[in-house]
């Protein structure tokens, strides 16, 4: 059944990339909205629009019934619920099937099997990934925290449902346990509508390997490769790239062959990714799977040319999938940098305002996958990822200097964004060799701050913003073509 008008059950820049793609295939697009979040960039150019109600405003866009009532009224054949929300919904999913549309994603069932954190560990461990220790509090709610220190510390404490890093907890010590298993509950309930958690052992300065797979609906299975997503604050990726830096080839081929080998085993449908930590001495564990499409997959696409869109429509609509594995051609280097509106110079704190100038940067190889307008108001509703930048090069070094120098293009004035800090990790000795995990920035905090202003500096400053404010005709010697009328010589 081919798609004819789809619901796109997100907003801001990943609602924008689905419009585009769908729009280039020929199909109608309907994006909702919310009063408080009513100027995207995708609501310009969708076909329609349709407005949700809810308070807090994120309850628009975790409320199935409402999402799905507004794709019918609209006369939408298929959702897309793009990624955060209800995207690893396995309810949402069942009830957009049986509400006779197409979900743009894996079955309720793949879902169940492996975007529940606890489901699919144990699933993987059945299949021979290896996995680290853990303890989930479904299986006896009283005895949780007792079997969780018995795995040892430090801990890590996480809801069994969504990602992106939300309602992650380190634990180092028991007296702090109760805390985090309070916040991590909180926290996953708010953002995905399932406050149950997992503790598993934490392993210290990892890198964060994730694997791009698809499968479709009559049975093949392939990966599109590795990303590195080491680059993380409070568990939240800020950079990743492809392929991987400093990865051996045969670890790399055994990752992505264990994707491949977990995937085949669930049935997997559509897009998801495999995600996995690597030990400082190179073994590897499974860590989850994502079920729905990444915030990071334009890096894929810049490397191997490939729309991973337009790969979920074809797949919903019971395609078989473009490529057999071994015609997947993967070129170059990319780079993607998370445009987030927040003073990383202050403890990574969030900011709020207008955006009174937005520029884009330009260039070959550059990409910027925009949520915001100028004119917008940035509030604290939502995540505070504002765009995604994306750079393509030959090699690692082009798309090293293309991202700084894309970075230094990028302006958003009105709210305090992270590039200037994102240019100084991407300058850091460090990265540019490829020594990244996810202890990166706590490590390296010192030498990423900014160098402090000299009392020249300043002066030099105030007296650039005086000259640009300066009206050139206030001055006390009158020009003389003002008297002139329209009449130049």
């Amino acid at each position: 059944m081919s798609i004819r008008k789809l619901f796109i059950a997100n907003r801001a820049e990943i609602a924008l990339r689905i419009v585009r793609t769908a729009q280039r295939m020929g199909i109608t697009t309907v994006v909702p909205w919310h009063a408080r979040d009513r100027f995207g960039p995708a609501l310009q150019v969708a076909n329609e629009t349709v407005e949700l109600m809810g308070d807090p405003p994120v309850s628009a866009w975790l409320n199935p019934e409402a999402l799905i009532k507004a794709a019918l009224d609209a006369g939408c054949d298929a959702i897309h619920p793009g990624y955060g929300f209800l995207s690893e919904n396995a309810e949402f999913s069942r009830a957009v099937t049986n509400a006779g549309m197409i979900f743009v994603g894996p079955p309720a069932d793949v879902i169940e099997r492996m975007g529940d954190k606890i489901t699919a560990r144990n699933f993987a461990a059945q299949h021979g990934v290896p996995v680290t220790p853990s303890a989930e509090e479904e299986s006896d709610p009283t005895t949780f925290a007792e079997r969780a220190v018995s795995i040892g510390f430090p801990l890590l404490i996480k809801g069994t449902a969504g990602g992106g890093g939300k309602g992650m907890h380190i634990v180092r010590e028991a007296s702090n346990l109760a805390q985090a298993i309070a916040s991590s509950r909180a926290e996953s309930q708010r953002y995905f509508g399932d406050g149950r958690l997992l503790a598993e052992r934490f392993v210290e300065k990892p890198r964060h390997i994730e694997v791009q797979v698809f499968g479709d609906i009559h049975g093949h299975v392939i990966h599109l490769g590795e990303r590195e997503c080491s680059i993380q604050r409070r568990f939240q990726k800020l950079i990743e790239e492809t392929p991987a830096p400093m990865l051996s080839a045969d670890l790399r081929e055994r990752i992505c062959q264990a994707a491949v080998t977990l995937a085949s085993a669930a049935g997997y449908v559509n897009a998801g990714t495999v995600e996995c930590i690597v030990s400082q001495t190179g073994e590897f564990y499974f860590l989850e799977m994502n079920t729905r499409l990444q915030v990071e997959h334009p890096v894929t696409e810049m490397v191997t040319g490939l729309d991973l869109v337009e790969w979920q429509i074809r797949v919903a609509q019971g395609d078989v999938l473009p490529l057999l594995q071994e015609q997947v051609q993967w070129q170059g280097s990319a780079i993607e940098c998370r445009i987030l509106a927040e003073d990383a110079d202050a403890g990574f704190v969030p900011d709020t305002g207008k955006v009174l100038l937005l520029q884009e940067p330009q260039g070959p190889g550059v990409r910027f996958d925009n949520g915001v307008m100028q004119g917008a108001s940035i509030g604290a509703d939502f995540d505070s990822m504002l765009a995604k930048l994306i750079v393509h090069g030959a090699n690692r070094d082009l798309a090293i200097s293309r991202m700084r120098q894309a970075l230094q293009e990028t302006v958003m004035l009105g709210v305090t964004v992270n590039s200037h800090f994102l240019g100084r990790v991407l300058a850091h000795p460090e990265f540019q060799v490829g020594k990244t995990d996810t202890d990166f920035l706590e490590r390296n905090k010192e030498s990423l701050k900014p160098i402090p202003l000299t009392d020249e500096d300043r002066r030099a400053l105030v007296a650039v913003a005086c000259a640009a404010s300066r009206d050139p005709y206030s001055t006390t010697v009158q020009d003389p073509h003002l008297s002139m009328g329209a009449w130049r010589n």
